[in-house]
């Protein structure tokens, strides 16, 4: 599917505010509000739109220290990878993997309450996953733009 200007604008709005109104999303990208409850649908309908969700404050939800975690493997096999995206599945610290290319396979977004904590999962799980080879850890000082939604 290719959007137009109009569904790049409905997609910005959207991705600002989930939880606008269809008569403001109308107003704002000067469709009638049934033209763009259509365009919203198909755009849900394509998989354009995945879903929308709740942006939570990590202070309040006691998972304010982020930390990006650069992890390398120590085989680069199908089985190692496999068994090292199943173990990041279970831990709820993880909220972000991603497989990259680059001086080392994975790319993960860590958050929890504080530093012992960071320490009991850098220990408790990763340094307990099969074929984990480094763990290079960013702890994250600030966040001037952040626009995940």
């Amino acid at each position: 599917m290719t959007n137009d200007k109009i569904d790049d604008h409905i997609l910005r709005i959207l991705s600002a505010d989930g939880r606008i109104t269809n008569l403001q999303l109308a107003e704002q990208v000067g469709l009638s509000p049934s033209a763009c409850l259509r365009r919203v649908q198909e755009l849900e309908r394509s998989g354009v739109i995945k879903g929308y969700r709740a942006r939570l404050d990590p202070a309040q939800t006691g998972r304010a220290y982020v930390v990006y975690v650069a992890v390398g493997l120590a085989e680069h096999t199908k089985a190692a990878q496999t068994g090292f995206e199943r173990a990041m599945q279970r831990a709820d610290e993880v909220t972000e993997c991603h497989n990259v290319a680059g001086a080392f396979e994975y790319m993960l977004r860590v958050e929890v309450a504080d530093l012992p904590a960071y320490k009991a999962f850098h220990t408790d799980t990763l340094g307990t996953v099969p074929h984990v080879r480094s763990i290079t850890s960013y702890m994250v000082m600030g966040s001037p733009k952040d626009v995940r939604g």
